[in-house]
């Protein structure tokens, strides 16, 4: 078994000198079609993470190296970048600090709908969750259960790197834009050059 390594980070500057080069590379946005639709790289791929993940055999064949994978934070970025080396396409960048970062340096962005982001979204759910078993366990004997597992699945979400929260949220019909369909986020891929 192979050990997971670090995704090599592309600094905001690099990027924006690469997207200003003759031959800029390819953006994917693993994000939620929602988050995308609020603000995005101009010229980049929506590919959510779970997409992806379900394609990623077939999106290599449209791939080369120069692409860089972009999410809010970079974390869903380092995991997409895992899923494709694990599919045969190692040593993609990864955004250093996402969007977030991206968006606070000023670099141009495209703005649409704004909707919470999926960080945002398992915050809520999590701390209502944990205030619904603490609060109600004074009315339900048993009730601070839900708080107890609630905080182990964020442990295990730390551990793991993982969120299955945030996956369960990103098929919430609000992060789900009408015009998103995977097989045609991967016919703009081999189409796109």
């Amino acid at each position: 078994m192979t050990t997971p390594t670090t995704p090599r980070g592309l600094t905001i500057d690099e990027l924006r000198a690469r997207l200003d080069s003759a031959s800029p590379p390819r953006l994917l946005d693993v994000r939620s079609p929602a988050e995308f639709e609020g603000a995005h790289i101009p010229g980049s791929y929506n590919v959510p993470l779970n997409t992806l993940r379900e394609h990623r055999a077939e999106l290599t064949k449209h791939l080369d190296t120069d692409v860089v994978l972009v999410c809010r934070s970079g974390q869903r970025a380092g995991q997409a970048e895992r899923a494709l080396a694990e599919a045969g396409l190692p040593g993609l960048a990864v955004l250093s600090g996402g969007m977030t970062a991206w968006e606070k340096s000023g670099a141009p962005t495209n703005y649409g709908q704004e909707r919470w982001d999926m960080e945002r979204q398992v915050r809520l759910v999590a701390g209502s969750l944990v205030l619904v078993g603490a609060v109600g366990s004074f009315f339900v004997p048993g009730l601070q259960a839900l708080s107890a597992f609630v905080g182990g699945g964020l442990a295990f979400a730390a551990i793991s790197n993982t969120c299955a929260m945030g996956v369960m949220l990103s098929k919430m019909p609000w992060n789900r834009t009408p015009s998103f369909d995977p097989r045609k986020a991967v016919a703009q891929l081999a189409d796109g050059r």
